[in-house]
């Protein structure tokens, strides 16, 4: 069929065409889902990667949570309140009160409200798992985070409590570096209000 007979049968055979050459073109295998009005194909590696990623990051924080509650005598835990905003102008109040309200639920002491202000770092290299969310300083070269940790190492308290972790990093390497340390180094954990979600691609 010539595209000037397509024309000549109106829009829906264009459309027929459109999807047969749209299949076509797919390497990935599986077929098309049903119901929809386009073509949807089964999850890609990067898209089931992702998500484990983000299921190991979560195991690894459970980790050592587990390990601090159960060196625990049977007190609260104290937690550090820790946020990222935005600019210079902007308030963490929301933000504080969203994790007051966690840790009430949870019978969290908070021991201290720190913040940092998110400042965009100029690079040419944008991790995949950063893409959509920005890229910001790490938090070891924010002040508000390494007065978090110095509170940590002394003692003055058990772990962090974030509302997910872009406050801490979107960088997948570098939150785990976060984690890591704060369990090893620290003898700390760190919370999320929101759990690890995989980050949508871009």
């Amino acid at each position: 069929m010539s595209p000037h007979n397509a024309v000549k049968h109106g829009a829906d055979v264009l459309s027929l065409v459109a999807f047969d050459r749209g299949r076509e073109k797919h390497t990935g295998g599986g077929a098309p889902t049903a119901g929809r009005d386009y073509p949807s194909w089964p999850r890609t590696s990067a898209q089931v990667k992702r998500r484990s990623r983000a299921g190991q990051l979560r195991g690894l924080r459970q980790h050592f949570y587990r390990q601090t509650v159960g060196a625990q005598a049977d007190q609260p835990l104290r937690v550090l309140a820790y946020s990222l905003v935005p600019s210079p102008r902007a308030r963490p109040d929301e933000d504080w009160g969203t994790l007051q309200a966690e840790a009430d639920q949870l019978g969290y002491a908070i021991t201290a409200r720190l913040h940092d202000v998110a400042v965009p770092v100029t690079t040419t290299y944008l991790p995949a798992s950063s893409a959509s969310q920005g890229v910001y300083t790490p938090p070891w070269d924010r002040p508000g985070w390494r007065e978090a940790e110095r509170q940590l190492r002394e003692g003055l308290a058990d772990g962090v409590l974030v509302l997910d972790r872009h406050n801490i990093s979107s960088d997948d390497d570098e939150y785990h570096a976060v984690i890591k340390h704060l369990g090893e180094h620290c003898r700390a954990f760190l919370h999320l209000v929101i759990s690890e979600e995989p980050v949508a691609p871009t």
